[in-house]
């Protein structure tokens, strides 16, 4: 079985099922110390592709770029953005839970079955099925997954301009051991997670 016809194993299923308007839906950013997290959700209008479509996690920056560019020619996509005053008041998984709902409601169509990576319990007006590493399982769960890193990482990169001496730049606000030493010299920074560890450390 080629890559393809094993990402689309799902979608067929479902299109043999009735359903046309599939969209898969991840997320990026659950686990960083700073900064938003972000959710993907696509509708693919074509199922040809001349960049790699996969888990963002195993793609290369210029991977994903050329993918994101291609996936937003190619398919219906939304966005969704919490930030990280929300996190802390509600926390990572509803944020995340949120950031996906909003991602759903962004769709220019709005789909009749949604897909999603992970053990989520999200709200939608149609059916949703949540698959366990559905990044590397669905072509519409990895075009997200992209769509999400790549919204997330440029974010990042914008902060990176505010706030240089934590080099988000480099380490997009996840917990690198180059992170954490920033932390501690300069002390947490308004888009920091004050509900995570050590960030809540260094605050108070």
């Amino acid at each position: 079985m080629s890559k393809l016809s094993r990402l689309l194993l799902h979608e067929k299923r479902l299109s043999k099922n009735g359903y046309n308007l599939i969209a898969g839906v991840d997320e990026a950013g659950r686990g960083p110390l700073a900064g938003p997290v972000v959710a993907g959700a696509v509708i693919l209008k074509s199922l040809k592709f001349n960049s790699d479509i996969d888990d963002s996690k195993k793609l290369s920056a210029k991977k994903r770029d050329k993918a994101y560019a291609e996936i937003l020619l190619k398919a219906v996509v939304g966005v969704g953005i919490v930030d990280e005053k929300v996190i802390d008041r509600i926390n990572i998984y509803r944020a995340t839970i949120r950031a996906m709902e909003m991602a759903i409601a962004d769709l220019k169509i709005y789909p009749d079955y949604v897909i999603v990576d992970g053990r989520v319990k999200i709200v939608t007006k149609c059916p949703v099925k949540c698959i366990i590493r559905g990044d590397s399982l669905s072509l519409s769960i990895a075009a997200a997954s992209i769509i999400a890193k790549v919204t997330r990482d440029r974010l990042m990169l914008k902060y990176h301009e505010i706030y240089p001496q934590y080099n988000f730049a480099q380490h997009k606000g996840y917990p690198t051991k180059s992170h954490k030493l920033a932390l501690k010299e300069h002390g947490p920074s308004p888009i920091h997670r004050f509900s995570f560890q050590p960030v809540k450390m260094l605050a108070y």
